[in-house]
């Protein structure tokens, strides 16, 4: 971090399936209402399997809904998820978030596949899926009925295909943005102030995301011997 000096070379792909399920789990411990217990996850890759197990270190949920657009994908996922909850599979999208406290969009769907009407109140949602401005997940109405929450203003006013659409029709401004997580972690900023109003973390992923996360996984390997050493 200092230098530029190669220290250790690392599975980028794993860092990053972790990493960003890890970011949306200290989203939902800072924006979730208290006592939220059900849990929806849209989706069935590889975010899928990780906010699973994110989400379980999270919050003490009771059960969770998955659904894919394959339904054997989503079998597979509820199958091997090993969480301390039951996953079930929903047959739809709607079926799934309508009961849920907490729901994680974790799809390469172009269009929205949640709906405001869909959503109770109090509900805090986690949008992962969509990183480009020509994709989203949820509808204008959620994100203009939503407290917006980002990881990083400039990213989401440049790449958020979920931010870029409802701006676009005129429905929210930059304005909408109400902290990024590190804000509300650093005390700098409100999250939650209702235990009815709807929460959205719109997650995009930082480099410094990936960077502490290969730092704790450098530091585990130094201490507990694990890896290869090799001469640079």
């Amino acid at each position: 971090g200092e230098t530029g000096e190669v220290r250790a070379v690392a599975n980028a792909s794993a860092i990053t399936a972790i990493r960003t399920a890890a970011v949306s789990a200290v989203a939902t411990r800072l924006l979730a209402r208290e006592g939220a217990r059900e849990l929806a996850v849209l989706g069935a890759g590889v975010q899928a399997r990780s906010h699973l197990a994110a989400m379980a270190v999270a919050r003490d949920f009771e059960i969770a809904r998955i659904w894919s657009r394959t339904p054997e994908h989503a079998e597979a996922v509820a199958a091997e998820a090993g969480t301390p909850f039951p996953v079930e599979v929903a047959p739809s999208a709607e079926e799934a978030v309508v009961n849920a406290d907490v729901v994680c969009t974790t799809t390469s769907a172009p269009e929205p596949i949640v709906r405001r009407e869909w959503l109770h109140d109090g509900v805090h949602v986690n949008a992962v899926g969509s990183s480009i401005p020509t994709t989203r997940e949820l509808d204008t109405a959620t994100m203009a009925a939503a407290s917006l929450f980002v990881d990083r203003r400039e990213s989401t006013l440049n790449e958020a295909g979920d931010f870029l659409y409802p701006q676009r029709e005129g429905a929210i401004a930059p304005e909408h943005i109400r902290a990024e997580l590190g804000e509300l972690l650093a005390g700098r900023a409100q999250g939650r102030a209702s235990d009815d109003e709807l929460t959205v973390f719109k997650s995009l992923g930082l480099a410094v995301e990936d960077l502490a996360a290969v730092e704790h996984v450098y530091r585990r390997a130094r201490e507990t011997g694990t890896g290869t050493e090799v001469e640079l």
